[in-house]
Formats: structure tokens, sequence, C-alpha cells
């Protein structure tokens, strides 16, 4: 559903009798004070990028113009193509729309999927099956005795590490 857009991962759900029952969270999703989903998106003020990023709850979301986070942007942060690909409504409807209409673009591609689901190599390459089996086979992965870094990484690699708590880190300085 589209309020579900980076709040619960479309990918990750058990196989079998539960499959749609049981939902992970999307990777920079958050719950607000009254315990309604929220995702992150940076504030674009005419057709340019801040550095302000807002959490919004899906029917937030509906009040705007969002663009999606590979959008063509210079290095000052505009917005250069004559077209963005962008939700708006209620229905979160995608339409091409000017760049000086959006209001809000992703944090980033990979905000809609979990945890899980941004470790596999590809993703968006993958046939929707053997996304599913890989996120499933990255939660129930077991830690190596000496980890030995990815041949092929997705970029969130440190991150999720980092989250796990099991992993060492040293002060720089």
């Amino acid at each position: 559903h589209p309020t579900h857009y980076g709040r619960v991962c479309p990918i990750e759900t058990p196989e079998g009798p539960n499959i749609g029952l049981i939902n992970s969270l999307a990777l920079y999703a958050q719950l607000n004070d009254y315990g309604f989903l929220e995702t992150p998106y940076r504030k674009v003020e005419n057709s340019k990028l801040t550095d302000e990023v807002h959490y919004l709850s899906a029917i937030e979301e509906g009040k705007y113009v969002v663009a999606q986070a590979n959008a063509t942007v210079d290095k000052d942060g505009n917005l250069v193509d004559e077209l963005v690909s962008a939700r708006e409504g209620s229905e979160r409807e995608t339409r091409m729309v000017t760049p000086d209409r959006v209001q809000y673009i992703d944090v980033a591609p990979s905000q809609i999927v979990s945890a899980a689901a941004s470790l596999v190599p590809f993703l968006e390459h993958d046939d929707a099956n053997r996304a599913l089996m890989g996120a499933n086979m990255q939660r129930q992965a077991v830690p190596c005795l000496r980890a030995d870094k990815p041949l092929v990484g997705t970029g969130i690699e440190r991150t999720v590490a980092v989250d796990s708590g099991t992993a060492v880190q040293a002060t720089r300085g």
C-alpha cells in the first residue's frame, strides 16, 4: 500500500501461513509519540535541497509533493531535470512534475526496505522471490568468528554491524 512507503518493508515478510502478518520496519522508519510510523524526507525549497530532515507520517506525507531520492541534483543541491518523478496527493500517485512543485525528497533510495533487505546486493535487479529469499536469509545469518568484508557490498554493512552491538569499535585520535 502507498502509505507503507518508507515505513514498512515491502520485501521482508515470512513465507508460509504468516505471510503478510509479520512486517519489518523500513531502514529509517521510526514511531512518533502517538504510535504512528514516520519516515524521513529532506525539505526542498525553490527547487533546492536543504539540510533539514523532517519525519512525516503517512497522513502528513499525503499533503506534499515528494520526489524520489534518485532525482538528478547538481553540486549545489538544485534539482536539474525539467521534470522530476514524484508522489503527490492522498493516493500517492507517481507523476512527472516540475522541480518548483517539489516540497520534499527521499533521504536515500534504500529507505523503503528493511535492514536485512538492504544488505542484499543489486536488490533492484533481483526477481521478487529471490529478493524475499535473500532478505530472509540475511535475518537468519550467523556471524563469523573471524569477520571479513564482503566481496560485494551495498554500503549499509558498517551501520548494521555497529547497530548489532557485536562489533568492537575504536575511536581514532
